[in-house]
């Protein structure tokens, strides 16, 4: 039987379609390897997506007694978060509207099979 621990960041202030980048470049990488590529990737979604395995490791850690070396990123996804909906003046007394979108990060770890 597999361990899995998962962590939710939710409301972050970044659109899904750009944090989705980012998982996509950690998806079924060790835990370990996975935070050494998002120190370096220039992107300010990788800064969200480390904390939320952060997150997820935080909690094996704490609940479970397993450490990092033992951990896989086995899920991530990033999901639409509510849109806040803003406007400001066009021309020829126009609305033109600013969507101020959200995403929710979901992380799901796994144990490695020894």
């Amino acid at each position: 039987m597999t361990l899995e621990v998962r962590a939710v960041a939710k409301y972050i202030r970044m659109s899904a379609q750009k944090v989705r980048l980012v998982t996509d470049l950690v998806r079924g990488m060790d835990v370990q390897e996975a935070m050494d590529l998002l120190r370096f990737t220039p992107k300010a979604a990788a800064y969200e997506v480390r904390k939320a395995i952060q997150s997820a490791v935080a909690n094996a850690e704490e609940n479970y007694g397993v450490t990092a070396d033992e951990l896989y990123i086995a899920e991530i996804t990033a999901d639409e978060g509510p849109t806040l909906k803003r406007g400001r003046p066009g021309a020829r007394g126009r609305y033109k509207p600013i969507l101020k979108r959200s995403a929710h990060i979901t992380v799901v770890l796994a144990s490695k099979q020894a």
